[in-house]
């Protein structure tokens, strides 16, 4: 008699445990975050007709945005995060050299020097929205292998990391894109347990160094709108024209709005930018507070399942990657409606996946393809 004759078995071996794979579990979706992504799309297509004048051309092109953003992040979607972890160094120096390069031979644009041209395709690329990808990737896999909370060398090798990039961007000047790309490094330090002293500390560096950057960085435009920000109706048809339009849009829309396509501020074209920057008042004039609470009630859903995604993920560069990915998409939520309701300084944030723009949906929706990665190969590694 053998051995074997004494092992116990299901009729069906183990493909009795197995389970039968779904469409979302192939693709490596996270049902939950892509289910509110697309309601987030297509209402934010639904806004834009109305904020770009009844443009099916802007919002045909807007769609074409998102058919190719999607396309991104199904794709970046089934790697594994140890693919991102390898690339990191990689893409963060490559995007470095790219900054570089754009101060030296980028090409000019509204005064501000941000694209690069490539020769013989006649395409610009911005490296610097490749920056809010590589910048968390950085920080992630420089921490990663360390002993968290980081000692002091190690914050300060961090800082350089952030701080390098972000500081070539707000020359370029794009003091916008570099409050984020600063941010999505910070937030990665934050969850690698930094002390409560730090933070402190370094509030009160930023504190300390305001006045230097009020007087050797910022440039006059960029004063501007911190003055028009403290005192809006100092200059009420100039400089504080969008921020008074933009509050008095918000205000009218009252508890229920005037109605879709009724808003007048934006079709009498009173609100500058209306499709764009400022869309968050069109949404406020036309739907009021409710249509203000649905879309925030959305953005809350987007992160708290982002924040769950972050929580369980499979490894320290999955977790902190995860934390400062959905932490900057709240960044973008909460500058772009603060500056429009009147509480932060002007900056050209667009309202994420709602205003008009393919660069930001590209980049955005790469962010959630790499932490559906994240999530979907955690649950395959745990059967």
């Amino acid at each position: 008699m053998k051995s074997s004759d004494f092992v116990r078995q299901l009729p069906g071996g183990e493909a009795h445990f197995s389970r039968p794979r779904t469409l979302a579990s192939v693709l490596h979706i996270d049902v939950p975050l892509f289910t509110l992504l697309l309601i987030l799309v297509f209402g934010g297509l639904f806004v834009l007709y109305s904020g770009s004048e009844k443009s099916m051309s802007d919002v045909a092109r807007q769609g074409i945005h998102f058919g190719i953003a999607s396309a991104l992040m199904l794709v970046l979607a089934r790697f594994d995060p140890q693919v991102f972890r390898r690339w990191a160094p990689w893409v963060f120096f490559l995007g470095l050299a790219g900054l570089v390069a754009v101060l030296v031979v980028g090409s000019d644009a509204k005064g501000a020097q941000r694209w690069l041209k490539i020769p013989g395709v006649g395409v610009r690329v911005q490296p610097s929205e490749f920056m809010k990808l590589a910048v968390p990737m950085m920080v992630a896999w420089y921490l990663s292998d360390r002993i968290l909370p980081p000692s002091f060398k190690h914050i300060i090798g961090t800082l350089i990391i952030i701080f390098v990039p972000a500081a070539l961007i707000a020359k370029q000047p794009d003091l916008g894109t570099a409050i984020l790309i600063a941010a999505s490094g910070v937030f990665v330090l934050l969850f690698s347990g930094l002390g409560l002293r730090w933070i402190l500390g370094c509030l009160a560096g930023v504190a300390a160094l305001a006045p230097a950057m009020w007087f050797f960085v910022m440039h006059d435009y960029q004063k501007q709108r911190v003055l028009t920000f403290l005192d809006p109706e100092s200059d009420p048809l100039r400089t504080g024209w969008n921020i008074i339009q933009s509050k008095t849009a918000i205000g009218s829309g009252g508890f229920g709005g005037k109605g879709w396509l009724e808003g007048t501020q934006s079709h009498l074209d009173f609100l500058p930018e209306s499709h764009t920057d400022f869309i968050i008042a069109v949404l406020a004039e036309e739907f009021g507070y409710i249509g203000v609470a649905c879309i925030l009630t959305l953005y809350m859903m987007i992160i708290g399942r982002g924040l769950y995604i972050a929580a369980n993920g499979q490894d320290t560069f999955s977790r902190l990657l995860a934390g400062s990915l959905i932490m900057t998409f709240f960044v973008y939520v909460f500058v772009n409606m603060g500056m429009v309701s009147g509480i932060l300084p002007v900056v050209g944030v667009p309202l994420p996946l709602v205003s008009y723009g393919g660069t930001s949906v590209l980049t955005l929706m790469a962010s959630f393809g790499i932490l559906m990665s994240i999530h979907t190969h955690k649950k395959m590694l745990s059967r």
